[in-house]
This record gives C-alpha cells, sequence and structure tokens, in this order.
C-alpha cells in the first residue's frame, strides 16, 4: 500500500508516467476513525469495483479530521492514531491512502474546486463510494446529489455506502466512542469486530512509575483519547511476544499531567522498551482515573489494582492473538 500525504504531493505523482493512479481509481472518502466493521463494508466495496476497473482503491482521509479543525479540543476523541489507522487500512487490503491536510486554505475549497482539483486532477477518479448524506466543499455546499451530476460531465460514477447494523442500530464512530465511555468493552468489540486497542511509540517519562515500584512504558496521545481509566490489558511487543498488565489512560491527575498519555506496567517482565511500538489490547476496566492526595495513596491503589487484576486475569486467560 501507498501513503500520499498532501495535495502537491498527489498532484506531482499524478503528471508522472508511471503513477500508480495513470488509469484511474476507485476512491472513498471519510475519517476512517476506528476502522470498524461499517468502514470495513465500504472498504470492501472500494476493492469489489477496483477489481473490476482493473484500478487502484483509494482511500481517502484528513488530517487534522475536519471536527478537529473546527471545534479543537471540543472535538470528539480519537479512536486511534494516524498511524494505527494506517496500518489498519493497510489490513483490509486497500492500494492507496491519501492524506490531505484539513487547513483554513482546504476548508475554503468550494465544491466544484473539490472535485476537479482533488477528485478529477488529482485522482483521476472512475468511481466513488460515499454516503448519500455526504457533504464536502466550503459551507458544505457539495452533496451527493452533485457529485452525481458532475460524474456524468468527468465520466465518473457514484455510489451509496451500504449500512452495517449491530444489535439493530448502525454502525459508526460515535457508536464506539459512546461504547467506551461508558466502559462497555464488549459493545466497542462487536462494533470494531476486534477488542479495542492503541498502538503507540514507547517515550521516556517521568519516571515516577519505576519510584513507586511499578514501572510503566509511556506512550504520549496526540488527542484526548475515547477513554479514560485504569484497565486490565494484554501488550504485545514489537518481538510478537503478549504480556498481561495494568494500563492507565488519560491525564494522571495526581501528578498534574497535561497532557494525554497511556501508561502500561507489564506483569512479570523486565527489560528497555524505549522507542519501541506497543499494542495495548483493552480487556476489562477496574476504576476511574482518580486524583489522590499524595503519591503514597496512588502507590497503595496501584499495588490494589495489580491485586484485582491479577485476579480477573486467572479468571479470564486470554489467546495467545488476543
Amino acid at each position: 500500500m501507498r501513503l500520499i500525504r498532501g495535495l502537491t504531493n498527489l498532484k506531482r505523482l499524478s503528471g508522472q508516467a508511471d503513477s500508480p493512479l495513470a488509469d484511474g481509481c476507485v476512491a472513498t472518502i471519510g475519517n476512517f476513525d476506528g476502522v470498524h466493521l461499517g468502514h470495513k463494508t465500504i472498504i470492501d466495496q472500494v476493492k469489489q469495483k477496483a477489481a473490476e476497473l482493473d484500478v487502484p482503491s483509494v482511500v481517502m482521509i484528513f488530517e487534522p479530521q475536519p471536527r478537529e479543525f473546527f471545534q479543537g479540543a471540543d472535538a470528539p476523541p480519537r479512536l486511534m492514531p494516524f498511524r494505527q489507522k494506517f496500518e489498519a487500512l493497510l489490513a483490509e487490503g486497500v492500494d492507496v491512502v491519501l492524506c490531505l491536510r484539513f487547513d483554513e486554505r482546504f476548508r475554503s475549497y468550494s465544491a466544484m474546486g473539490f472535485v476537479e482539483d482533488v477528485l478529477i486532477e488529482g485522482l483521476a477518479v472512475r468511481h466513488l463510494v460515499v454516503g448519500d448524506d455526504f457533504r464536502f466543499g466550503c459551507d458544505r455546499a457539495g452533496d451527493f446529489r452533485l457529485l452525481e451530476q458532475v460524474g456524468q460531465e468527468y465520466d465518473f460514477t457514484v455510489e451509496n455506502t451500504r449500512t452495517v447494523t449491530v444489535d439493530g442500530e448502525r454502525v459508526s464512530s460515535t457508536r464506539v466512542r459512546n461504547a467506551l465511555n461508558v466502559n462497555s468493552l464488549e459493545e466497542a468489540e462487536r462494533l470494531l469486530g476486534h477488542p479495542y486497542r492503541i498502538h503507540g511509540r514507547i517515550v521516556y517519562g517521568r519516571q515516577l512509575g519505576r519510584q513507586i515500584g511499578a514501572p510503566t512504558a509511556n506512550i504520549l496521545l496526540d488527542r484526548m483519547p475515547a477513554l479514560r481509566g485504569v484497565y486490565v490489558v494484554r501488550a504485545r511487543l514489537e518481538t510478537g511476544d503478549w504480556c498481561d498488565g495494568v494500563a492507565n489512560i488519560g491525564l494522571r491527575p495526581t501528578v498534574d499531567g497535561k497532557r494525554p498519555s497511556l501508561e502500561v506496567h507489564l506483569f512479570d517482565f523486565a527489560g528497555a522498551l524505549y522507542g519501541q511500538h506497543l499494542e495495548v489490547v483493552f480487556r476489562h476496566g477496574l476504576r476511574d482515573e482518580v486524583k489522590f492526595d499524595s503519591v503514597d495513596e496512588l502507590r497503595q491503589q496501584i499495588a490494589r489494582d495489580f491485586e484485582r487484576a491479577r485476579a480477573w486475569l486467572a479468571n479470564n486467560p486470554a489467546t495467545p492473538e488476543t
């Protein structure tokens, strides 16, 4: 799979004779946050049509996501960071991921400007898969009907996305977030098709965990996560080995944390992990984040968290590939 970042790189690539988009493509557009069952169905639609036309499949996403641009800190939390999203799309067999920067300049694109510059000049799109409620362009002036009309002029077709339901309700990123917000990991798993997980690179922390007898692997998060609290987790190292443990995800209120992070203590593990990527699977919620009056109180609570986690794991063993 190929990643194309930015409209400039897209246009530069489109002018090359050996461009993977030389014969056009089948594309879809969206945030694809979580790459849940609904997204996977859309991707299958795109891949099927791309195979029929013998052209690449393309997923167009945005950084930041549009609501993050417009709403800032009030935007919905992310289900996954960008790298994890890219890896998930790779696993689904997408040929090209086009990531466009959503900034003031892009926001001001007219609907027709977007069609001509991105869809036609950039992608040479031959078939587009989007929802019938899809809106685009400045002031959301473009819609599904406009795409159908313009497609007749520029020789591309438009297809409505299929709806996927679980328990009689449409699968959506909002629904996954709502499930995680109330610690319903089981519902989130049904919507995603797998247990909820976060990937990230381990960085140096303040070493507080080590000082209180609970060393952690720390992953900084660019945006507020969709769930917060203390969880029983299972983590996969770069070696492919799995370890059980306990994770805190959120702002670490006792130590006046300002930036969201994921801190993972791995049971029965000793070794340096700095700079490595860690995959963390959330298995069971233990408690909410709490601001303790002292580090000593925090230490005592962590010991209780570890005890509860080990007891839960004893009754809920994981499969190696969890």
